[in-house]
C-alpha cells in the first residue's frame, strides 16, 4: 500500500511539473513578445513584468481571501519574498534575451541552469534520488542542450550579451525554484502571492534607479494595447505554471519537479516555430525526442 502511494505521488509530481513546463514555455514566449513590442530595453522588460505580476497578484489575493488562507509568517514569508526578488531580476534579463531573437537558444540555456541548481540542492536536502533518476536528469540536461544546439537560419544568432543575459536568467530561476519550494510549506496560493510582492518591489526599485541615474535610453518603453495583451497572456500562463510547480514540489521531490519543469524551452520553441517561423533544426527535434526518454526514466 505504501509503495503504491509513493508511485502515485511520484507520477502526480511528474505530471504537474510537465504541465508547469508547458505553461511556462508559453508564458516566456508571450513575455518575450511583449518586451519586443514595448521596445526591447530593460525598461520595457520591467514594465511587462510589472503589468504581468500586478495582474497576477490581484487574482492571487482574491483567491487567497476567498479560500480563507492564512497569511504566512516567518521563514515561509521570507523565502517567498526572496523567490520574488530573484524572479524579478531573472525575468528582466531573460525577457531582454528573448526579445533580441534566438528565442530557442536563450530559453534552452536558462532552462539548463534552472534545472541544475535545484537538483543539486535537492540531493543535499532529500538525499540521492536513485541511479535511474540521476541518469534521467542527465538525459534531460542533454535534451535541453540539444534543443538549443544547431544553427537556425530563420532566427537571429545570439551574441555574447544575449548569452550572458540568458545565463543570468537561468541562475536566477534556479534560486527561485529552491526558494519557492521552501515557501510552499504553507500552501499553494500565498507562496506565489508573496513572491509576486517581492518581484514587484524589486522591479519598481530598478525602474526608479534607472530614472534617477538618467539612463533614459535603457528606461524607454512604449506600452500599447498589443503590449498589454502579451503581458496579460504572460500573467495567465506564468501564474498557472507557477501554481502547478508549487503543487509538484509538495507532491514529491524538488529535483524531479525542477528538472521536468525546466523542459519548458520545448514549448517556447514550438510557439516560436509557429508564430515567428523559427523553424526547429534536426538537432532540436532530436532534443525533444531525448526529452521524452528523460521523462520516462524520471517517472519510472
Amino acid at each position: 500500500m505504501d509503495r503504491n502511494l509513493m508511485e502515485m505521488l511520484l507520477q502526480g509530481n511528474a505530471l504537474l511539473a510537465l504541465a508547469a513546463a508547458a505553461l511556462w514555455g508559453g508564458g516566456d514566449f508571450s513575455g518575450g513578445m511583449g518586451v519586443k513590442h514595448a521596445g526591447g530595453t530593460m525598461g520595457a522588460a520591467l514594465r511587462v513584468i510589472l503589468l504581468s505580476h500586478c495582474a497576477s497578484l490581484s487574482v492571487l489575493l482574491f483567491a487567497a481571501r476567498w479560500r480563507g488562507d492564512v497569511f504566512p509568517h516567518g521563514a515561509p514569508l521570507v523565502w517567498g519574498l526572496v523567490a520574488g526578488m530573484t524572479a524579478g531580476i531573472a525575468l528582466a534579463c531573460f525577457y531582454i534575451a528573448l526579445s533580441r531573437g534566438a528565442m530557442g537558444a536563450s530559453a534552452a540555456v536558462s532552462g539548463l541552469l534552472a534545472a541544475a541548481i535545484p537538483a543539486a540542492v535537492s540531493v543535499g536536502m532529500e538525499g540521492s534520488p536513485g541511479r535511474l533518476h540521476v541518469m534521467g536528469f542527465l538525459v534531460a540536461g542533454m535534451a535541453i542542450w540539444l534543443i538549443a544546439a544547431g544553427p537556425n537560419p530563420e532566427a537571429k544568432p545570439a551574441d555574447r550579451g544575449t548569452f550572458w543575459l540568458a545565463v543570468a536568467g537561468g541562475l536566477g530561476f534556479g534560486v527561485y525554484f529552491v526558494a519557492l519550494k521552501l515557501a510552499g510549506s504553507t500552501g499553494v496560493i500565498w507562496p506565489l502571492a508573496t513572491a509576486r510582492m517581492g518581484s514587484i518591489a524589486v522591479c519598481l526599485l530598478m525602474v526608479a534607479g534607472m530614472s534617477l541615474t538618467g539612463r533614459k535610453a535603457g528606461a524607454k518603453a512604449v506600452v500599447t494595447r498589443k503590449v498589454l495583451f502579451w503581458a496579460l497572456g504572460t500573467a495567465l500562463l506564468d501564474t498557472s505554471g507557477n501554481l502547478l510547480f508549487i503543487a509538484a514540489t509538495r507532491a514529491g521531490r524538488l529535483d524531479v519537479a525542477a528538472v521536468l519543469a525546466s523542459l519548458y524551452p520545448a514549448s517556447t520553441i514550438l510557439l516560436a516555430a509557429w508564430a515567428l517561423h523559427e523553424r526547429p533544426t534536426p538537432r532540436q527535434g532530436l532534443g525533444m525526442a531525448v526529452a521524452l526518454a528523460a521523462v520516462v526514466m524520471i517517472t519510472l
